[in-house]
């Protein structure tokens, strides 16, 4: 099936590592140019160069930190004096199960703000950034990767999941007659670059694929949402765990 990705160019945030890097190459193999941006200049420089190496296209690193303004305005600028457009974002940056993981007596205010500061207002900070962009082309895609903590009790860091899914369906809403449509992918546990055997062994026991998710399947979900096949797809949150909720998403 042809996608309709080759010539695009997109952002991946959080895109030097784990399920960002991986949806990078799953683009990228589409004929996609991607910006990764980290704010490690050490490990983005690593990937960008697999990656271009991997898949031939023109992958460019730029350290960047979304809970800055000016730095997301550098980020998409830089992007667009490379690329020459945008035409797709994933908004990826975050810290892996959030900050605040335990009880409520040992939760500490400061790095729940951080957890949402990071994820929430740094996706909106991109999405901000580009939609003008894309506005102008009236094409564009916008995946945000969430989690299923959102949907769950138990880690107060989940609210930062639950605060995207109501950020996801608005922008789709205000996006929609632009030509941009606006997703969410929930990943549950995945296998990236740093599971152990024991860890995808354990996860595998907990979803109803009895294996662990690979974040390259992450890529590919979200690289069909990126593509003119989804177009009538905005507005949904899709669950990529092998079927870890023991309900169906409504």
């Amino acid at each position: 099936m042809d996608l309709g990705l080759a010539g695009r160019a997109a952002i991946v945030t959080g895109g030097s590592r784990g399920v960002g890097k991986a949806i990078a190459q799953e683009l990228a193999r589409e004929g996609v140019d991607v910006v990764i941006c980290a704010r490690q200049r050490g490990a983005l420089d690593e990937s960008a160069k697999e990656l271009a190496q991997a898949t031939g296209r023109r992958i460019i690193p730029v350290p960047a930190d979304t809970t800055s303004w000016e730095s997301v305005s550098r980020l998409v600028e830089t992007a667009l004096a490379e690329l020459g457009r945008i035409d797709i974002l994933v908004n990826n940056a975050s810290t892996p199960g959030g900050l605040v993981r335990g009880a409520l007596a040992e939760a500490d205010e400061g790095e729940l703000l951080e957890d949402i500061n990071t994820k929430v207002v740094g996706y909106f900070r991109c999405a901000k950034a580009v939609a003008p962009h894309m506005q102008q082309r009236g094409w564009g895609r916008i995946i945000n990767i969430g989690g299923l903590s959102g949907r769950r009790t138990g880690v107060i860091s989940g609210l930062r999941n639950a605060a995207i899914v109501h950020l996801t369906k608005t922008l789709a809403d205000q996006l929609g007659t632009h030509g941009i449509t606006v997703n969410l992918v929930h990943p549950g546990a995945t296998r990236t670059e740093r599971t152990t055997e024991e860890a995808a062994r354990r996860a595998g026991q907990g979803n109803a694929i009895h294996r662990m998710v690979d974040a390259q399947e992450i890529g590919q979900v979200t690289t069909f949402l990126a593509s003119t096949k989804a177009a009538a797809i905005t507005g949904v949150a899709i669950d990529a765990s092998g079927g870890s909720i023991p309900v169906m998403f409504q």
